[in-house]
């Protein structure tokens, strides 16, 4: 009996799991002929770069390298808001040259690209240096990676929207996520058996030349997008086109509200990391902390996932609502238990498991914002909105990193609690928010 050949329609049918698979809604008729191989490149490089950012993670592998260097503190200390806001924040001048391109997908990979080769050099850092001049290479290649990062931000909603049906994306993203989630819950798990080794900057440099190999892969295969010519209008001076598109804050109201709603938004992470720092100070022995960790994370992805990617395909906004409420009754929880009841920090695994459900949280709000709005514009309109609202949440990122230094007079579980306040707040705005993927 003869095999049968791969079709790419046939699977893309089951994965979508609808009769009307072949729907396209908000893309070109051409691009609807050939959405099911369009979306397997686009799931295969999103789960290649979602790989490499889980390797190079800067919440907890590169301040683990860094410590390991005795690189200073004050310089770990700035992984997590260069990493973050230096991706976003030029973001709006970058877009005022990628409105040019009828066809965007290169910039992607041009980005990709330069993300492996940073990455690379500080693997070779952690190979051949320490202390302070390992801590400032280290620096200025995370922020040559970030502003790699921001290439592939602006070009990856617009692509997506050009060559991935409305209804569609939302699963995309989710299935990329819940695959790469696989992997990380590996790496957790390889960390936990070998909890009572010293890992050492070197092991480490090998994790990170790995992540530049995923980034390579994700290149290559996202350059095989068929992709058609788009919109053009709109590009010149880089400062006065960003200066003349911050005026749609004032002119588009479901943006605005998007906008503030998504830097409140901020809370869940800005929240994860003195998750960690309590788990670390109720300890005696941190040793498998870091697998348990890790391994939060990726099953959080894994399991969560592809059911907020499917859901936010019917309600991106009521994702978001859902996802910050968790990740918001988290941080009331945990507050309540650091002020009547620390001593329960001090089990190894508390901390990780409320990190799971903190994750869970976070990937709803992640995977809903950006199917959101994705699914908000169209054209051009698209690239604006992702540059505008990217780069001023890259300020406010910059500006909420002092909220540290409250830790002295409300101490980490206060902290937590404020930042749960916030969330009411924004789930409140949220609500208000127009649905956007109503026929």
């Amino acid at each position: 009996m003869p095999l049968k050949k791969f079709n790419p329609d046939n699977i893309y049918n089951k994965l979508v799991n609808e009769e009307d698979a072949r729907v396209c809604k908000a893309i070109d008729e051409k691009a609807c002929k050939v959405v099911p191989g369009n979306f397997f490149l686009t799931l295969i490089s999103y789960f290649f770069t979602k790989l490499a950012d889980a390797i190079s993670n800067t919440k907890i592998i590169l301040p683990w390298i860094m410590h390991s260097l005795n690189v200073p503190v004050f310089l770990i200390s700035f992984l997590v808001p260069i990493r973050e806001s230096g991706s976003l924040l030029p973001q709006l001048f970058i877009a005022a040259y990628v409105r040019k391109l009828p066809i965007r997908k290169w910039t992607w990979v041009i980005g990709s690209i330069l993300q492996a080769l940073c990455i690379f050099a500080i693997g070779l850092v952690a190979w051949n240096l320490e202390g302070l001049n390992a801590g400032l290479a280290i620096i200025v290649l995370l922020i040559l990676m970030s502003l790699a990062r921001g290439l592939c931000s602006v070009a990856a909603k617009d692509v997506l929207g050009k060559t991935i049906p409305k209804t569609r994306r939302g699963a995309l993203n989710g299935l990329s996520a819940m695959l790469a989630g696989v992997l990380v819950v590996a790496l957790g798990v390889y960390f936990l058996l070998n909890g009572e080794k010293p890992f050492s900057s070197q092991n480490f440099g090998v994790l990170l030349f790995i992540a530049g190999i995923f980034w390579i892969l994700a290149s290559i295969i996202y350059s095989r997008i068929n992709e058609f010519p788009g919109e053009t209008h709109g590009g010149g001076n880089a400062f006065t086109v960003a200066i003349k598109k911050l005026s749609i804050l004032k002119t588009d109201k479901p943006f605005r509200l998007f906008v503030i709603t998504r830097a409140l938004f901020l809370c869940s992470v800005l929240s994860a990391p003195f998750f960690v720092i309590i788990a670390k100070e109720h300890s005696n022995d941190d040793t498998y902390l870091l697998g348990l960790f890790i391994l939060s994370s990726g099953l959080a992805d894994l399991l969560s996932a592809n059911f907020w990617g499917k859901f936010s395909d019917i309600s991106s906004k009521r994702v978001m609502i859902v996802g910050a409420t968790i990740a918001t009754s988290v941080g009331f929880v945990v507050s309540f238990i650091y002020y009547f009841y620390s001593q329960l920090f001090s089990f190894i695994w508390i901390m990780p498991i409320i990190y799971f459900i903190l994750s869970i949280g976070y990937q709803g709000i992640r995977i809903g914002r950006k199917t959101y709005i994705v699914d908000l514009a169209e054209g051009n309109k698209r690239t604006d909105y992702v540059a505008v609202s990217n780069t001023l949440i890259g300020v406010i990122l910059l500006l909420s990193g002092s909220i540290g230094t409250l830790s002295s007079s409300i101490g980490v579980g206060g902290i937590i609690l404020f930042l749960s306040l916030i969330g009411v707040l924004a789930i409140y705005l949220a609500k208000k928010l127009p649905e956007v993927q109503e026929d």
